[in-house]
């Protein structure tokens, strides 16, 4: 069982940065992959970003490639999103999601936890 918490959302402009946090649960938080998703109003939830469990592959959806950088800490049990050159249409709710198999993410599925969302908004 892993909890997912997290944080960092807000409102910024276009342009500028923020830099999200997935804070998880248990020990064995390097055995996990990690990802990002996010979910516009009135749109599915879609992928964003992913990781492996150690730290060593990450993998981009087309729209946020060159702008957004996945990475994590297994010392802190930590996951983080940082955004870059963000757009209005970066806005959205983000989601952190864990599962034990990164190529999971990369074949296009996605894991069982998920933590709770944090808001990013993006004005032009």
């Amino acid at each position: 069982q892993v909890q997912l918490v997290e944080s960092g959302g807000g409102w910024v402009q276009a342009g500028g940065s923020l830099r999200l946090s997935c804070a998880a649960s248990g020990r064995t938080f390097s055995s996990y992959a990690m990802g990002w998703f996010r979910q516009a109003p009135g749109k599915e939830r879609e992928f964003v970003a992913a990781i492996s469990g150690s730290g060593s592959n990450t993998y981009y959806a087309d729209s946020v490639k060159g702008r957004f950088t996945i990475s994590r800490d297994n010392a802190k049990n930590t996951v983080y999103l940082q955004m870059n050159s963000l757009k209005p249409e970066d806005t959205a709710v983000y989601y952190c999601n864990a599962d034990p198999v990164y190529w999971t993410y990369v074949l296009g599925s996605r894991g069982n936890y998920w933590g709770q969302g944090t808001q990013v908004t993006v004005s032009s």
